[in-house]
């Protein structure tokens, strides 16, 4: 017990200063030791951080030059039909986004980051790259979109003389000027942009004019307008509309109520419900905007969600108002047939002009940035090999200008379309395929009940993720079915390569977390310790992958037995524990699984005098079966008798001496395995199958620091078997029978002392309690009589030193144990499970009797008490 080495690490979770998540245990094959911090330094509050990139990214080349496409063809009353439908989809999202990105902390990556450390490499890899795709042609959209507002003023019109139309207008035309805004987008991301990002508030309050600019003329333009519109058709004809503004008048609303769909000038094609609607919904692509931002802001947890759905409202209700502005004013030719009819009817033309340039460029932009940090983790990852490995270069400053040029080349493909509305649909299609995954990845952390799914954010559910992957698939096919069938596909391929020649990885597997978790709900276990096991192992995959075995004696080998730990080192195990049944299930657990998951927790009933149970005698399985003469499977008590002997008598010697048990708990923790030991779970109520209960009255007692030494860690810091003891008492709080258990956290503190900085440290712990998402109420606790005697002990042993009598470790005073003991009963009588920390068995195995005696002493009388020494690192900055 005097050789604890378990490292301390800091309150800010590894000493990081980002929001953390406990990750699940045997997820990671962590070493423990601090991560780096981060080099972003946290500066943006809700509104910059969350609020004005989102809004700038929903407020895209839509806004100013489709919607009176989408009202002219669709009419207003399926126009907000349209709108209700996309918003409902993209609010579903939002609420899967906000649970994931308040769940730890979002790297590099955005999406595809949320994506594949929660659903596996090939999940991610795959739905990444479709994201990054659908980034990619929403690039190409905007840029076509600002060539198209500059050739409405620029261009060369047949019907105009105007001075200003001076360039000349075609496919190969419009090409060209579309890859020339694409060059100058690529050379501000390759050096300006983190001007770019800081001039965004700026972008937006033009944009924010612009559209004042609109919402405040038909208040200036009292009287009618009548427009000549003219465009190239086909065979070189030149068609002529006449088109009116009529200012705000009942006749025109009620005109334009119903739906027309008709040909759009553009493409030469019959618009439909589908093809209209595949248009609008580019303008509700930039929700992810804000979570992509939480490496960089004060408070992630509380501005995503905030600032998301307040940039969604805000621009629905833009979009709203726009809607019922140009159906109450616009005759439907003009609506039709004029992309930029805001600027004839309005005060200043130029307004609508510069709104349409800045939204169309930050937008571009925004989306070649977006998507080349995509391409950039997907490198990082190395999921696609050598074809990605060049994009994982960045330059001095962190900017991966690599990944930009790749992103630029396939945008620069994309501009070949030649037409915003002709590419539309494939963007629309990508973005939902995107979307579906997003709520498929929070509806399978919730299915999988993943223990390190704890998202501050609460306002979802498994419904409201499985609405939106229906709603995004079915919606998917309305648009384009062909676009969404060869997308399926395309991610079926990509999946099936990734699984095949994607590395193992320590991220977690969907697929495996869902396996294990339903694999052992239908089997029970045998003894009254694996009663609580069987809840914790429901909201913990690599718990769920177990072995249940009861010992019931073995023959003794001399045989030494070496292990090889992850570093090459060689540890001797216990040289007095001879070879026994539980060495080899450990050893043969200690093989990984696929995924980096492997079994990594030992848990044993504790070394008492209590009398053994069985616990199968007790299920009615076996008793029922037996007074009706055995059941259908077979099942009677001689049958189970004569392949699981009965357990230890009462009056027969143990089969493990005190050595044999406490060296078993040593080799354990020096093959890296946590160990839990369990005591008094006989006389835990509630946990069979027939009973009803949803844990209200229960009560959950956490003590994360070693009480067998105080002194040895504080409450300003605690080392990985405090955080895995913290990890395992929520993870038994996730369970369906302790859902709603009061959970206490204890801290011993010094009360007397002259140094008060205790409650500094209990602010501190409320903070990591904060970052770990664990709620739970913190009760101080005075030890000051309990330290002294400790004290006084260590003083003794000091002397006993000076004379030259030594001891190996220090043993305890029977006072300090009592008055620990009484600690513990005093605060935690009305507990109903007790997490204690575990201390680290003795080196020498004279000490084996003196260890358990100590253990004994301080939980005697309790009631069901959970010891555990952890080792496995339950801290993470990932998902």
């Amino acid at each position: 017990m005097s050789n604890e080495h378990a490292p301390l690490l800091a309150h800010g979770v590894c000493g990081l200063s980002v929001d953390t998540a406990v990750c699940g245990m045997g997820g990671s094959e962590g070493t423990g030791e601090a991560s780096t911090p981060n080099a972003v330094p946290r500066k943006l509050n809700t509104f910059f951080g969350v609020i004005v990139p989102t809004v700038l990214s929903m407020f895209s080349i839509v806004l100013f030059l489709r919607t009176g496409f989408v009202v002219g063809h669709a009419g207003l009353l399926q126009g907000l039909i349209m709108l209700l439908v996309a918003y409902i989809i993209i609010s579903l999202t939002i609420l899967s986004i906000c649970a994931i990105s308040t769940n730890g902390a979002v790297q590099g990556g955005g999406a595809y980051f949320m994506i594949s450390r929660s659903l596996g490499p090939e999940f991610g890899g795959s739905i990444g790259l479709m994201f990054f795709l659908a980034k990619v042609c929403a690039c190409g959209v905007y840029v076509l979109g600002l060539v198209e507002a500059i050739l409405d003023i620029f261009g060369q019109d047949p019907a105009s003389s105007s001075a200003l139309r001076v360039l000349p207008q075609g496919y190969w035309y419009t090409v060209l000027y579309s890859s020339i805004v694409l060059l100058l987008v690529l050379l501000v991301c390759l050096v300006g942009a983190h001007i770019f990002a800081r001039t965004s508030f700026l972008i937006l309050l033009v944009v924010t004019i612009s559209l004042l600019s609109i919402y405040i003329s038909p208040l200036a333009l009292t009287t009618p307008l009548n427009f000549l519109i003219s465009h190239q058709g086909p065979g070189n004809h030149t068609l002529t509309y006449n088109a009116s503004y009529t200012g705000f008048n009942g006749t025109t609303l009620r005109d334009n109520l119903g739906s027309s769909y008709t040909v759009d000038y553009s493409t030469g094609k019959v618009m439909s419900f589908a093809s209209v609607f595949a248009v609008m919904f580019t303008s509700c692509t930039g929700i992810m905007a804000g979570a992509n931002m939480s490496g960089e802001l004060k408070n992630p947890s509380a501005a995503i969600p905030k600032g998301t759905i307040i940039a969604v409202l805000y621009t629905c209700i833009v979009y709203v108002l726009l809607f019922i502005l140009a159906s109450s004013t616009c005759e439907r030719t003009l609506l039709v047939q004029d992309y930029g009819f805001f600027q004839r009817i309005n005060i200043w033309p130029p307004f609508v002009t510069i709104g349409i340039y800045c939204s169309a460029l930050s937008a571009a932009m925004c989306s070649l940035i977006g998507a080349s940090r995509i391409l950039h983790a997907l490198a990082l990852d190395q999921l696609f090999g050598f074809p990605l490995a060049p994009a994982a270069i960045t330059s001095s400053s962190g900017n991966p200008w690599v990944a930009v040029l790749y992103t630029w080349g396939l945008a620069q493909c994309v501009v070949f379309a030649g037409q915003l509305n002709a590419i539309a649909g494939l963007v629309t299609v990508f973005y939902l395929l995107a979307y579906a995954a997003v709520d498929l990845a929070c509806l399978a952390l919730e299915w999988a009940s993943a223990p390190n799914f704890r998202p501050t954010f609460q306002v979802f559910s498994w419904h409201t993720c499985l609405l939106g992957i229906l709603s995004c698939l079915v919606m998917m096919f309305v648009i384009n079915p062909v676009y969404s069938s060869a997308s399926i596909i395309l991610l079926l391929l990509l999946l099936l390569f990734l699984h095949y020649r994607s590395p193992t990885s320590s991220w977690g597997y969907i697929s495996q977390a869902l396996i294990f978790h339903q694999v052992p709900t239908h089997g029970d276990v045998r003894t009254h310790t694996t009663r609580i096991y069987s809840a914790l192992r429901k909201y913990s995959a690599p718990l769920n992958f177990a072995t249940f075995c009861h010992i019931s004696g073995f023959k003794h080998k001399d045989i030494k037995l070496y292990f090889f730990v992850k570093n090459q080192q060689q540890f001797n195990l216990s040289s007095n524990v001879l070879f026994n049944p539980i060495h080899l299930i450990i050893l043969l657990h200690s093989l990984p699984l696929q995924g980096g998951m492997k079994p990594n927790t030992l848990v044993l009933g504790f070394y008492d005098s209590c009398t053994p149970e069985d616990y199968f005698l007790q299920d009615p399985a076996f008793y029922e079966s037996e007074e009706a003469g055995g059941d259908d499977f077979g099942v009677d008590l001689p049958s189970l008798q004569a392949h699981f002997p009965p357990v230890r008598h009462v009056e027969s010697p143990r089969w493990l001496t005190p050595e044999e048990y406490v060296g078993i708990i040593s080799d354990a923790i020096k093959m890296s395995k946590n160990v839990c030991l369990g005591r008094y779970f006989f006389q835990l109520q509630g946990e069979s199958m027939g009973t009803k209960m949803d844990g209200a009255e229960r009560i959950i007692d956490v003590w994360p620091l070693n009480l067998l030494r105080p002194g040895s860690t504080s409450a300003a810091s605690v080392d990985v078997c405090s955080l895995f003891l913290l990890q395992m008492a929520c993870v038994l709080n996730m369970a369906s029978r302790w859902r709603h258990a009061r959970m206490r956290i204890f801290l011993c503190v010094e009360a007397e002392s002259s140094d008060q900085g205790w409650v500094v440290k209990e602010e501190t712990f409320r903070e990591l309690l904060r970052k770990l998402r664990i709620r739970a109420s913190i009760k101080i606790v005075p030890w000051d009589s309990v330290v002294q005697l400790y004290g006084q002990k260590q003083t003794q042993d000091t002397e006993l030193g000076e004379l030259g009598l030594t001891r190996p470790a220090p043993a305890l005073s029977e006072d300090f144990l009592s008055a620990v003991n009484c600690l513990l009963m005093e605060h935690s009588a009305q507990a109903a499970v007790r997490f204690l920390y575990l201390p680290r068995p003795p080196t020498h195995s004279g000490q084996s009797q003196q260890y358990l005696s100590q253990l004994e002493a301080v939980t005697h009388g309790l009631g069901p008490t959970l010891l555990i020494h952890g080792l496995t690192p339950v801290t993470c900055t990932e998902l």
